[in-house]
């Protein structure tokens, strides 16, 4: 896989049952790059490892006075020389390489599991860590891997260096074959030490990441009630404990770097020494102790590689868990694999008895918010994770939890209660698979985005060359989630690119709660034209909306209490009423909201 070649055709279905798993599977899945590294990886080391033999082969042919034999020597360096930069370059590709495309795929396997789960992904995960684990958790966890290969690289070179020793300068070969092991495993009893701290480094910083994303989201609610003082002493607070843990990570880690520093040195100081004695009693040459000290320095190189290998798994190992536990999440129920084909006709959930009959407008009243976002999940083949063992939405008669997922969604698209915009155009907001009977100006139309328009023409500073107002709205930017927007303003486009895609069932959860009202009754009578023979199922406990229905379902408790026209339930349910009106036990007794409600309805029918 080369990084031209991105993103994959197919990420792979991930080993998510623990973080070294994840990490194994990864490694297995970039067999190819992983073997590439390693090739460059032990042509750069061995060309690293063979100088100390041309150094101490030179020496020893200027001490023998022997030119052809200081030519060998030269030669070997020289090839040496073109080794380690081949090695080295092709090595950094090849490392950068891995190191990306393992980034990219855990990328892809987060948004795939993102897209199959839906809204049902934060309730099950906070917001902040996903945002950690698609971030700064990809990076390191692409480190690992990436790393893997050149450690595996560098320890090859270290046994071939000493057994090489061994036989070459046996005196000197079996102190460097003892201490070099030392040298490697001497940090080991301080690893668990560091990757704890590090493990509670990483958890303070998705706390702050956490805050910092929940903060940013309420910032204009924080605003109004005056908190931001408060929220952002809290992400101080957060932040410092961030900082002292990652001190506390960063000293232990220096500690392991200062052990590899100092044995290192112990090591070459004994071999110097020992080796010194052994050329003074004549029993090596003055070329192998240079050989034999030139390879323990240059051995230092190849070693910084067993305390990376150390760093990256105890960064990666948290990370890799947090990713595994996010891609083990699992929709309730998987589609059965019988091919369906695209269903149509009647809604119907088994659970609670709401039916929304086939091309009719269906208006669904809870008294309960949270139960209503429930049930349009429900009904968009999205059950609770808590719903297990409950009847599955039918449409058509078929199950949807039975479909595949692109088949569910295609045939039943659900507009959640705060549905988010993206960045971009406007033109690039309304270009979402559709059915292509819809256009973009009768969705915009039916939503009533006239003045939104206006507004995104005034701020056209691309189109609108005189600043004269009248730039292409098409073509304006619009911020993250739609910052830039009122809620009114957001609420409208999100619905309107939900008419765009005109799927055969619309499921809308509050789509108008942030309009006024004669904005309301005119995006009621727009959504039913344009909806016209196809099914539309609106939950609202708006009357302007629920006067607009074909069909009102009354959900009470969890089941079907009451179905009928607006006007007959407001008349006749006194909890219909009470929910629409909100009207108190007393206003109850009188009916006094319910004639006013009326009459505020036939007022704005007369003025529309």
């Amino acid at each position: 896989m080369q990084i031209r070649d991105l993103p994959y055709a197919d990420p792979g279905v991930a080993d998510a049952r623990s973080g070294p798993r994840f990490l194994l599977w990864l490694g297995r899945n970039q067999l190819g790059g992983q073997l590439k590294a390693l090739a460059w990886g032990l042509l750069h080391f061995c060309g690293v490892a063979g100088l100390p033999l041309g150094v101490g082969r030179a020496v020893q042919a200027v001490v023998d006075r022997s030119g052809s034999a200081l030519a060998l020597a030269g030669a070997l360096i020289i090839l040496c020389g073109v080794a380690i930069t081949l090695g080295d370059t092709m090595l950094h590709r090849t490392a950068v390489t891995n190191w990306i495309t393992a980034a990219a795929r855990v990328q892809q396997l987060l948004a795939r599991k993102a897209a199959e789960l839906g809204a049902a992904l934060t309730r099950r995960v906070a917001a902040g860590e996903v945002v950690a684990v698609s971030t700064g958790d990809v990076e390191k966890i692409g480190w690992f891997v990436e790393a893997l290969s050149r450690f595996a690289a560098a320890a090859i070179t270290v046994v071939l260096v000493c057994v090489g020793l061994v036989l070459y300068v046996p005196e000197l070969g079996v102190v460097v074959a003892v201490g070099v092991p030392v040298l490697a495993l001497a940090v080991l009893p301080l690893l668990p030490r560091a990757t704890r701290r590090a493990d509670v480094q990483r958890e303070k910083a998705g706390r702050a990441t956490e805050l910092a994303s929940d903060t940013v989201a309420g910032l204009r609610v924080l605003r109004g009630i005056g908190g931001e003082e408060l929220f952002l002493g809290r992400y101080r607070q957060a932040s410092q404990e961030v900082r002292r843990a990652a001190v506390r990570s960063a000293r232990m880690w220096a500690l392991i770097s200062a052990v590899q520093v100092l044995l290192p040195g112990l090591l070459l100081i004994t071999v110097v020494w020992y080796g010194a004695g052994l050329a003074q009693d004549g029993r090596i040459e003055v070329g192998e102790l240079v050989t034999a000290f030139s390879a323990v320095t240059l051995l230092m190189y190849p070693l910084r590689h067993f305390e990376e290998i150390a760093m990256a798994y105890s960064f990666s190992r948290p990370s890799a868990k947090r990713a595994a536990r996010v891609l083990a999440l699992r929709r309730t129920t998987e589609p059965s694999g019988v091919e369906y084909g695209r269903p149509s006709g009647d809604l119907y959930d088994p659970a609670t008895g709401v039916l929304a009959p086939s091309g009719r407008f269906t208006a669904v009243v809870c008294g309960d918010p949270d139960a209503a976002g429930l049930l349009a999940e429900r009904l968009g083949g999205h059950p609770a994770a808590d719903a297990d063992g409950a009847a599955s939405v039918l449409l058509g008669g078929v199950p949807l939890d039975e479909l595949a997922l692109d088949e569910a969604r295609a045939a039943v698209l659900v507009q959640d209660k705060d549905p988010v915009l993206l960045s971009g155009t406007l033109q690039e907001l309304l270009d979402v698979p559709s059915s292509g009977k819809v256009s973009a100006e009768d969705a915009l139309k039916a939503a009533q985005c006239g003045d939104v328009l206006d507004a995104l023409a005034q701020a056209s500073v691309d189109t609108d060359g005189d600043g004269d107002g009248d730039g292409d709205p098409m073509r304006t930017r619009i911020t993250e989630r739609g910052r830039s927007l009122s809620g009114g303003q957001r609420q409208r486009l999100a619905l309107a690119r939900s008419l765009v895609t005109d799927p055969e069932v619309l499921v809308l959860d509050e789509p108008t709660s942030a309009v006024d009202s004669h904005t309301e009754a005119r995006i009621a009578a727009g959504v039913k034209e344009l909806r016209a023979g196809r099914t539309t199922v609106v939950f609202a406990s708006s009357p302007l909306l629920l006067d607009r229905a074909d069909r009102v379902v009354f959900v009470h408790d969890g089941d079907v209490a009451a179905v009928g026209v607006h006007r007959e339930l407001l008349h006749g349910n006194a909890d219909y009423r009470a929910v629409v009106t909100r009207e108190t036990e007393e206003e109850q007794l009188d009916g006094i909201t319910a004639i006013g409600e009326l009459a505020v309805l036939e007022e704005i029918e007369e003025s529309a």
